[in-house]
């Protein structure tokens, strides 16, 4: 005998077929699907335009950095069997308990608007049958928003998980013909990924960049994986292995489609803003790719966006749920009843998720979306530091699961680099 685990040679098993290979890598294809909407479709877009493929390696390394944010939170899960939010909860005491609620509503408030537009704007684009672009977003906006309510509610997780793996492949496949037919310089694309450079430091240049890394990837949808690999069965850490394949391989996508956004900017003049800049780009490649170019186009951007709504729809609630389930001391049976998605606490949060927001649609998208990036830039240290202190410690995780001095630095690099997004958010 090897020592092994009958949990263990399963979790390590090499898939036979693709539909076994899609299961092995579904959590990750969520969490990053989830992770790419309008804003940071816009962002890739204008830093290609302004600033060239000189700074593809900027994609990659915001990529890496959430990829080992992401193992983190799935090696303290799998070596504690308690979700991230619980961890945080007993270990980081009371501020944290007052600190969190607070952070989390007005964070589903201004994610919801902005997806809302977001999905609005590009259905619009594809079928404008209002003279108003303003009213067509907001009907497409609240029609998608429904839409999603409906999908999370009827099918459950296996349906979500068929609806977002179709989304996303719209959006891959379109997204990357797209860059392929715009034939850019791909030596200059190369040396864009292995030479890391900032040009236009004195006039912009920076504060791009930093935009750039920090928008790859989600934010609070993070900490969403854990809930979508014990929906998967994963419990225990011989899980962890499949699960920084699973975080790898989906990163990588992330990083691959942010590089194409970079290059399909640098192509092309870009204007518009936020959610606009969509319909922009859509509109400039119907010149050198005609009408077929362009429709592809928004067909990606609108599964980008959609798959972005749809994944924030169906896994916040679960945080919401897990936090209530601790505040209030339930018993391991309520907790588990109540983080069900057919529990009252889950479906609330869900209608108030893809309901209330409806009310920022009256404001500009570009204003929504900065009060999002901003929350989104706060996020992200405050998760470096809490996976610094509570994966550091081998009485919580054990050694074998504690940070390598590699990770530490990673950590701490991050949380530096976040708060300089967060001032660069601010001061725009």
């Amino acid at each position: 005998m090897d020592g092994l685990s009958q949990g263990t040679r399963t979790a390590m098993t090499t898939p036979k077929t693709p539909l076994a290979l899609l299961a092995l890598l579904g959590p990750g294809i969520l969490v990053a699907a989830t992770g790419v909407g309008a804003g940071d479709l816009a962002t890739a877009s204008f830093t290609g335009n302004k600033l060239g493929v000189a700074v593809l390696w900027a994609v990659v390394a915001g990529a890496g950095l959430k990829f080992v944010l992401n193992e983190g939170l799935a090696r303290w899960q799998l070596a504690t069997g308690s979700t991230f939010l619980e961890g945080c909860v007993k270990h980081l005491g009371l501020p944290f308990r007052i600190l969190f609620p607070l952070y989390l509503l007005p964070w589903s408030f201004f994610v919801g608007a902005a997806l809302i537009s977001a999905c609005g704007v590009t259905v619009h684009a594809m079928i404008p049958v209002f003279d108003d672009p303003r009213h067509g977003m907001i009907v497409f906006g609240i029609i998608q928003s429904i839409l999603g309510v409906v999908l999370v509610r009827a099918g459950g997780f296996k349906l979500f998980e068929r609806v977002m793996d179709v989304c996303i492949g719209i959006m891959f496949v379109t997204v990357l013909t797209t860059t392929v037919l715009l034939k850019p310089d791909w030596s200059a694309v190369l040396a864009g990924l292995t030479l890391p450079r900032i040009p236009q430091m004195d006039s912009g240049g920076l504060g791009w960049t930093v935009a750039l890394i920090g928008g790859v990837g989600g934010t609070l949808t993070i900490l969403c994986y854990g809930y979508w690999i014990r929906e998967s069965g994963r419990n225990g850490p011989e899980h962890l292995r499949t699960c920084r394949i699973d975080l790898a391989v989906a990163y990588a996508g992330t990083a691959l489609f942010g590089i194409c956004m970079v290059i399909i900017g640098s192509r092309i003049v870009v204007t518009g803003k936020g959610a606009g800049l969509v319909v922009a780009l859509a509109d400039c490649l119907a010149g050198p790719l005609g009408p077929v170019g362009k429709w592809a186009f928004l067909l990606g951007a609108w599964g980008a966006v959609f798959s972005s709504l749809l994944g924030v729809w169906q896994s916040v609630p679960y945080v919401f749920c897990d936090f209530c389930s601790m505040a209030l001391k339930d018993s391991p049976a309520a907790r588990a009843a109540r983080l069900a998605t057919t529990s009252r606490c889950y479906r609330w949060y869900l209608y108030g998720l893809a309901l209330v927001p409806m009310l920022a649609l009256q404001f500009s998208f570009r204003e929504v979306q900065k009060y999002y990036a901003v929350l989104g830039a706060a996020f992200m240290p405050c998760l470096a530091f809490a996976l610094l202190y509570l994966n550091g410690r081998s009485t919580l995780v054990g050694k074998p699961y504690r940070n390598r001095p590699l990770t530490v630095a990673v950590l701490s690099a991050t949380l530096v680099f976040f708060a300089l997004a967060g001032w660069f958010g601010l001061s725009d």
